[in-house]
């Protein structure tokens, strides 16, 4: 039996999830900031820590549960070329996603094989080729929509995901990505699956289908 798609972001309560990137910050220190203040609730988790292999600790409860439930449920994951861009620079050498990997773009490139289990398969012919091939690699597992933004909504809009979490933070942005700037609100329906509260976030969990 095929598992879900779905997507999991944190979000700031005015609606964004990842900074506005500028011009007069070319270091990315203010975006850098921003993005960790929005993330905060990730880093102390025992789970987090463990999976990057940043040593022995950390907090468990309920953030900590969300994280490695969603960790263990995901048997493969799309991203987009900037995230992968990104992310490319900035994981370490054992990525942690430990499974396979299927990044949308239109750059030939062969299969990145990483320590630990992930391997990033380059995907040159669109969003539905990517999800099949992350359908397949999955098996019965779930396939995660890994980002960015502008991904995640292409999969929203096209009807193909089953199912999101958002971790909404008590931040504010003003100004950024917003996780649904540009969704088709006239295709799209949500049924509310689960509200937590944790000391730091409201966990969110959604349903979608189609109106």
């Amino acid at each position: 039996m095929a598992g879900k798609v779905f997507f999991s972001a944190t979000m700031s309560l005015d609606g964004f999830i990842a900074p506005e990137e500028r011009v007069d910050d070319p270091d990315r220190r203010r975006w850098t900031a921003q993005w960790m203040e929005l993330q905060q609730w990730i880093f102390p988790q025992r789970f987090f820590q463990e999976n990057l292999k940043l040593g022995a600790g950390g907090e468990e409860g309920r953030d900590n549960d969300i994280a490695r439930e969603t960790f263990e449920r995901t048997g493969a994951s799309v991203m987009g070329k900037r995230m992968f861009d990104l992310g490319e620079q900035a994981w370490p050498e054992d990525a942690p996603f430990h499974t396979p990997v299927f990044v949308v773009t239109h750059e030939k490139r062969d299969p990145w094989e990483r320590p630990g289990g992930t391997t990033f398969h380059f995907v040159n012919d669109g969003i539905e080729p990517a999800l099949d091939q992350a359908r397949q690699a999955a098996g019965d597992r779930d396939v995660r929509i890994a980002g960015g933004g502008a991904t995640i909504l292409e999969y929203v809009n096209a009807g193909l995901i089953d199912e999101f979490s958002i971790a909404l933070a008590p931040v504010l942005f003003g100004s950024g990505i917003r996780l649904f700037e540009g969704v088709d609100a006239s295709r799209v329906a949500l049924e509310q699956v689960r509200a937590e509260r944790s000391p730091r976030v409201t966990h969110l969990t959604y349903t979608v289908r189609e109106r």
